[in-house]
């Protein structure tokens, strides 16, 4: 299998003038750290770190936005910078705070219009065109001025758009931030099924545990512009995901619920939040004490904030000396 992404020894180092006047000085600082790695063609990765660690300046520059202080990068053995129109019609971005879509115009028009920037085939961009609207259900709203629509309706038609001149790998930059539950989990659907179906290499940066664990098979957490953990979705998720947070409303107050592997962070007459550790016990067995604690009116099981996930396995790391790269098949 050829890989869609090949990075060896990439850094980037941005300079800046610190002071004023007589007193200024030159600053350096490192956004990327000699980072390596792999990613082969029709995988799904997720490229995660806290703010600062590198995930966006890294994606620029695989995009061909930035050049690189130094290192190599290749993209469908296209070096990005280097080759940057040619590597645009091969790839497709989507950025969940930077909209392609005209503003102003309805999706359809948008359509046309990069149909026309990619020089797509008539037939074949109309084929295409009418595939995307069934598959993420763009129809009622294809002629409705952007600003117009919910942010799930333009994030979905941001996914169509990127991938109406059939792109080999689709860069997506915090795609489902500000979504409602029900729109985030439609368009994990769409890409899961995306790459699934067509063999489109995903490479995905998100503050979402929900949206790595239903999207990605594989993991890359960046910190400080090192790598400190390269594995499979599955073992970090049995190893750093294996907690769940509760938030119970009762109509009446509640009794205590003491269970081994459950600890209670936040207690009122009327509410409960509760951190459970699914190694040690079952969340059946956990539903069952709440339910006889209280009447429940509501219930929500959230994952653990990725922030402290990403804390967690960068405390293990120790040292990007002591993090070892785990081979993906």
């Amino acid at each position: 299998m050829s890989n869609a992404v090949k990075v060896e020894k990439l850094a980037k180092v941005f300079e800046f003038n610190k002071g004023r006047g007589f007193s200024k000085t030159r600053v350096e600082t490192t956004a990327v750290d000699r980072i390596s790695f792999e990613v082969p063609e029709g995988q799904s990765l997720a490229f995660i770190g806290p703010n600062g660690a590198g995930k966006s300046t890294t994606i620029k520059m695989l995009t061909g936005i930035l050049r690189p202080t130094s290192g190599e990068a290749e993209v469908l053995s296209l070096v990005p910078w280097r080759q940057r129109n040619k590597l645009s019609r091969l790839i497709g971005a989507v950025f969940g705070q930077r909209s392609q879509l005209w503003y102003h115009l309805p999706p359809r028009d948008t359509f046309e219009l990069l149909s026309r920037i990619y020089e797509l085939d008539r037939s074949q961009y109309l084929r295409r065109s009418d595939m995307l609207i069934e598959r993420f259900a763009l129809a009622s709203f294809l002629d409705t001025p952007v600003r117009k629509l919910s942010l799930g309706q333009r994030m979905r038609a941001e996914v169509a758009a990127s991938l109406l001149h059939q792109p080999r790998i689709v860069f997506l930059d915090e795609p489902t931030i500000g979504l409602d539950v029900v729109a985030r989990q439609e368009l994990r659907d769409v890409i899961r099924e995306w790459n699934r179906e067509e063999g489109v290499t995903i490479f995905l940066t998100s503050h979402d545990a929900g949206d790595i664990e239903s999207v990605s098979r594989r993991v890359i957490v960046i910190n400080h512009g090192r790598i400190v953990l390269d594995d499979k979705i599955s073992n970090m998720r049995r190893r750093y995901l294996s907690s769940k947070v509760l938030n119970i409303k009762f109509h009446d107050e509640h009794s205590e619920v003491a269970v081994n592997g459950v600890t209670v962070l936040k207690s009122t007459g009327y509410a409960l939040k509760l951190e459970v550790d699914c190694q040690v016990v079952g969340m059946e067995e956990v539903l069952h004490h709440v339910v006889n604690a209280g009447s429940v009116a509501d219930i929500t099981i959230e994952d653990p904030p990725l922030e402290e996930v990403i804390a967690h396995i960068y405390g293990q790391a120790g040292s990007s000396e002591a993090a070892e790269n785990v081979e993906v098949s």
